[in-house]
């Protein structure tokens, strides 16, 4: 597969990806799939934003560019042939950087809110962290620690868990463009011919 085309197949693969995490960011917000009256009850990793910033916004912006691969000039500098591509390509990889970055940031801030466990009413009558370096995720009945909300402690461990494996792919297809811009950078792309009275691949 040529550069371009790779490039614009993860790219219509990272656009659903960076949906699912900014849903599930959002109903982070939501514990048990209720209405919380205290949002100082929320587990601080929530108000990072990771699903948001991280899986989302910083995501969807490479994936436009990737998926544009496809159809840009491939004689923009000059009527070089494969001077636009390759800059293209270039740029790219540049973006495929920052994505990389948020899907890390996201992935970082899923794996510590996984370990630490949410927030929550404990018997104290106190809102605090009951769980001690991921200790409820080896026992269940130290769930019963966490009286309210209700379901808590599935419902963040479901979607930190999302967020998680969200991270972990999208961190994967951009490290994959990384290496396809650059050899895009480098080479060339194959679809580059016929343009500008071009004859053959660049």
């Amino acid at each position: 597969m040529c550069t371009g085309g790779c490039a614009r197949c993860l790219g219509g693969t990272l656009i659903p990806l960076a949906l699912f995490g900014f849903l599930a960011n959002i109903l982070l917000f939501f514990p048990g799939g209720k209405v919380i009256d205290d949002n100082d009850h929320l587990s601080q990793e929530i108000w990072f934003f990771g699903g948001i910033l991280g899986n989302g916004v910083l995501m969807i912006f490479p994936a436009l560019v990737f998926l544009g691969l496809k159809n840009n000039d491939c004689c923009g500098c000059c009527g070089n042939q494969g001077c636009g591509k390759r800059f293209a390509m270039f740029t790219s990889t540049i973006f495929a950087v920052v994505g990389f970055l948020g899907a890390g940031y996201s992935f970082i801030i899923s794996a510590i809110s996984i370990n630490k466990g949410p927030k929550c009413l404990m018997a104290n009558n106190t809102w605090g962290y009951p769980f001690h370096d991921g200790d409820y995720l080896n026992d269940e009945a130290l769930w019963n620690k966490c009286q309210q909300p209700l379901n808590v402690v599935p419902w963040n461990l479901t979607l930190f868990s999302i967020l998680l494996v969200i991270g972990g792919i999208q961190m994967v297809l951009c490290a994959i463009q990384v290496v396809n811009g650059l050899l895009g950078t480098l080479c060339g792309d194959c679809q580059c011919c016929g343009c500008c009275g071009g004859d053959g691949p660049v």
